[in-house]
């Protein structure tokens, strides 16, 4: 859950609230990331209980929960997986000595994916994405320390632009749409932790462990982008590129800027091998959360690797059409796939919710007060931001 978080959400949307906002949003990127906790640790604590997937639980409920979820996840899995595959394919384009297009190399990066996932070498990648993760994490906080040691580049009588007006409404959802993934992939973890359980004795305590070290650590990540943003890039003067090689120069220079030029090939390798591990993990994921629903609701249980394979490659086509209309234009894409997130989320938190309290929990990770209390509170705020967001867009 973690390498799928960890992508556009922390080195885009993170760093542009701090570089444009300074550290005005930060309050917000912690609240939301606290918000949507009960939402994501019902894919833990209903499967590992229940001993089956969020969406077989969403078929419990009745079919016309698993239906919606089913349309949800075709449409974010198409979008998602478009918006990491041009990420990717813009930090691949960093490493090529001449100018080459974004949809040639999302092509290449594309058929990378799928030879990997259909020739079953996602476990070795797994094992090496933990690396890659640790890398980028040691990178990301030292980089922000030196930069706090230096003290900001803003200038002191800069005054920042308030995040707290109507004409920023729009990029506060598509900031909170990926804070820190969206809610569906709760179903993608249900998944890979009831694989989980199959191969190896899984407790219903080092699950929730496992869930919340990755979860804290993504919350803490992305209030460290956020900073890093904010003292290097905030009241600089420096515009954020928004063609998919021009921002990931800029992305890997922040880095370089602040480290020093010998960072500046590691952290480009990094970077591009965490998209590509969260391109790589979305594609896999929303391939099966889709099979997996389309069997329930015919009455299957089994998910037979060719249907995974068949949906894959639909996903694939599809997303390299999308990748195909945006072109260059990397930041619209990311932006149009976080507000499509924010957009779903209320949904989907909505199922998780009712579910979990529905359901006969283990007592080690039964919801206690304060769980509770947040699951009401955040479905409160989503589903009013939404309406507020939906009246500014039509009305407004």
């Amino acid at each position: 859950m973690a390498t799928a978080a960890i992508g556009g959400s922390h080195l885009v949307a993170s760093t542009q609230a701090g570089a444009i906002y300074g550290w005005q949003l930060a309050l917000l990127v912690f609240i939301v990331n606290l918000l949507k906790y009960p939402f994501f640790r019902a894919g833990v604590s209903y499967t590992i209980s229940a001993g089956e997937t969020l969406q077989t639980g969403y078929l419990r409920l009745g079919k016309g929960y698993l239906l919606t979820a089913l349309l949800l996840n075709i449409i974010s899995a198409v979008v998602n997986s478009a918006a990491l595959l041009m990420f990717s394919a813009s930090l691949l384009g960093y490493f090529m000595p001449m100018d080459i297009s974004v949809p040639l190399l999302a092509a290449v990066i594309l058929i990378a994916i799928l030879v990997i996932l259909i020739g079953g070498h996602f476990a070795a990648l797994e094992k090496i994405s933990k690396a890659i993760m640790i890398t980028l994490v040691i990178a990301t906080i030292s980089a922000t320390f030196i930069a706090w040691q230096n003290g900001a580049v803003a200038p002191d009588d800069y005054v920042s632009p308030s995040p707290w007006t109507m004409a920023a409404i729009g990029f506060l959802v598509v900031t909170m749409g990926w804070m820190p993934a969206p809610i569906e992939i709760s179903g993608i973890t249900s998944l890979w932790l009831k694989k989980q359980c199959e191969e190896k004795a899984v407790t219903a305590k080092s699950a929730l462990f496992d869930f919340n070290l990755g979860y804290f650590t993504t919350m803490i990540l992305a209030l460290v982008f956020l900073a890093l943003g904010a003292l290097v890039l905030h009241g600089s003067g420096e515009a954020l590129a928004s063609g998919g090689i021009g921002f990931s120069k800029q992305l890997v220079g922040l880095y370089a800027g602040t480290i020093g030029e010998w960072a500046r090939w590691l952290i480009a390798v990094v970077a591009f091998l965490c998209i590509f591990g969260s391109a790589l993990t979305v594609y896999d994921g929303y391939s099966r959360a889709v099979t997996e629903a389309i069997l329930l609701l015919n009455g299957k249980k089994e998910m037979p690797e060719r249907n995974v394979v068949l949906v894959l490659s639909l996903v694939a086509v599809l997303s390299f059409i999308i990748v195909l209309f945006f072109k260059t234009a990397l930041l619209a894409m990311l932006g149009f796939a976080m507000t499509l997130a924010f957009i779903t989320t209320p949904m989907f938190a909505l199922l998780n919710h009712k579910l979990v309290h529905r359901a006969e929990l283990h007592d080690s990770v039964k919801a206690g007060p304060l769980v509770t209390t947040l699951s009401y509170i955040g479905l409160a705020y989503l589903f009013g931001f939404l309406a507020i967001f939906i009246a500014w867009k039509w009305f407004l």
